[in-house]
């Protein structure tokens, strides 16, 4: 999923999106809840009309602002009270109020609210955070009103196989229509990453989507996928696209390098998005050397549809049964 945290993914159009085949955008409450307001959403049909998107739609319930914010937030087990980083109002969130917001914003998935603990924090602090989630998502799950929205339970647990089963535990009772992954890819090694996955994933249900969030470099995507992950967001497409940085088959270009200057060839010469059919690297180095907002459009095309269609081709690979096949031979051309 690509992120649309403000109802918009950051320079591209619902119809470029779907030209490059995605199928399912993320939007948060959060923000959303600060500008223009879940309530006006509402007012205005909800999100798929106020965004012009008619495919789904998950929106995340606040939760990792409680990670990302921190310094701007005050927690209990009541709720989280937040600084907005926009004026300095104050935006009270419990799992009440974040299932409200998102059932007016009219989301198809929508997220419990959980508590995000930066990676270092020590043990205690870790099963505090496991516990709150795990009420929290009972509350949310006794707020929810729509029957049309399918809500899902994170499990956290930092890297911790015994906290990430009690957190599991927790939750599977509650027989959710789906389950995420969080607290992952918070600044902990890409081995722990992997480790976690290992032995987390099991313990999920595989008859409902499993969603690993806030994920991540094309690797990423692979390991993960093998271990049994079905859905992932990240900003790294959009955000690396409008800093320059490409995805591409044999790696990852950085357009301002002169080495690009005169470049004739296509980003990608793989690749057949609308970005490298018509326009060259040097031209899109061009356009960043140049300031143009031109650049970080295409780039951010072109990175979405790189990631589209690896996991296309992953699809492929496991109906084919050469999934190890897939991995060797991308590792290898991107050096990893």
């Amino acid at each position: 999923m690509p992120v649309g945290t403000l109802a918009t993914v950051k320079g591209l159009t619902p119809d470029q999106l779907r030209e490059v085949g995605v199928e399912m955008v993320l939007a948060n409450t959060y923000h959303l809840a600060l500008r223009p307001g879940a309530e006006i959403v509402a007012e205005l049909g909800g999100l798929h009309r106020f965004m012009h998107w008619d495919g789904p739609i998950l929106t995340d319930s606040g939760g990792y602002q409680i990670f990302s914010l921190a310094r701007l937030t005050k927690l209990n087990d009541e709720q989280v009270i937040f600084r907005s980083h926009i004026d300095g109002s104050l935006l009270e969130l419990s799992p009440e109020t974040a299932i409200r917001m998102q059932e007016q914003l009219g989301a198809d998935c929508i997220m419990c609210l959980d508590e995000c603990p930066p990676h270092t924090a020590d043990p205690e602090r870790l099963g505090e955070a496991v516990e709150r989630t795990t009420r929290w998502a009972v509350r949310c799950r006794d707020a929810q009103q729509r029957d049309d929205q399918a809500l899902f339970g994170i499990v956290q647990g930092g890297t911790s196989r015994e906290l990430r089963e009690r957190s599991a535990k927790g939750l599977l009772p509650l027989n959710l229509p789906g389950y995420a992954v969080g607290g992952l890819s918070v600044g902990e090694e890409p081995a722990d990453m992997y480790r976690t996955l290992e032995f987390t994933v099991p313990m999920l249900p595989a008859d409902r989507p499993r969603y690993l969030m806030g994920v991540g470099r094309p690797i990423d995507l692979i390991e993960a996928v093998l271990q049994g992950i079905d859905l992932f967001d990240c900003v790294m497409p959009t955000r690396n696209g409008r800093n320059a940085s490409a995805f591409t088959s044999e790696g990852a270009l950085r357009l301002r390098n002169v080495r690009f200057q005169r470049d004739s060839k296509p980003l990608d010469p793989e690749c057949n998005c609308p970005v490298c059919r018509q326009f060259s690297r040097a031209y899109l180095r061009h356009l960043f050397m140049s300031g143009e907002m031109l650049g970080p459009i295409l780039l951010s095309l072109h990175n979405l549809a790189f990631y589209q269609q690896l996991l296309r081709d992953l699809r492929s690979a496991i109906w084919e049964k050469r999934t190890a096949e897939f991995r060797a031979v991308r590792l290898a051309r991107w050096g990893a």
